[in-house]
């Protein structure tokens, strides 16, 4: 299987990273293969309509696009930024969408998941993207939200805190079966 994972968020140093990072070795089998993006890689300059008809869509959009493409299961964990998207990702999805005749996530199975510090875990940016991915063709598998996650998540162990920690395992087994059977429908 093949798992692209990222942070929808631009910081250099951001708990959404950590947090996608680490739950994406739970995928990890032999044969898989796992590619974890930074949103750095495809900095462009902020949409718009005059930008693109000036200068096209940038190739760093249609690069992003080819890894979504690429992947068999998408893993994301949303940073929320006042109750919404980072603006990293927002100008991102924003410049792949205006690639001619693509959804941005074509049938794709996306598991999602936010992290902050607060008592929400960005459950505000997480039922925001709940909603809307579908939209953009994503087929969507879970969410799972982490709160406080200076208090429940330590580098190298992940999720800490037992609750939060089952809460997880329970959500990485459930998306495995769902693609384990989304695979062979593909292979049939």
């Amino acid at each position: 299987m093949k798992i692209l994972a990222f942070a929808g968020s631009n910081s250099s140093d951001s708990i959404n990273k950590r947090l996608v990072t680490s739950v994406s070795k739970y995928y990890k089998e032999k044969e898989d293969e796992i590619q974890i993006l930074d949103l750095n890689d495809f900095e462009m300059p902020l949409f718009s309509k005059d930008k693109e008809k000036k200068d096209g869509i940038p190739d760093l959009a249609h690069e992003f696009a080819k890894r979504l493409d690429w992947a068999d299961l998408i893993l994301i964990s949303f940073a929320e930024n006042n109750g919404s998207y980072n603006v990293g990702y927002k100008n991102l999805i924003d410049w792949v969408s205006r690639i001619r005749g693509r959804k941005i996530f074509p049938d794709k199975p996306v598991f999602i998941m936010a992290t902050s510090e607060g008592a929400r875990g960005g459950k505000s940016v997480l039922a925001a993207a709940e909603d809307r991915l579908p939209r953009d063709g994503a087929n969507l598998l879970d969410t799972f939200s982490l709160p406080e996650f200076s208090k429940n998540f330590e580098d190298g162990k992940g999720v800490i805190t037992p609750l939060y920690r089952s809460e997880l395992e329970a959500k990485v087994r459930k998306t495995k079966r769902s693609m384990a059977k989304i695979l062979e429908e593909k292979q049939q």
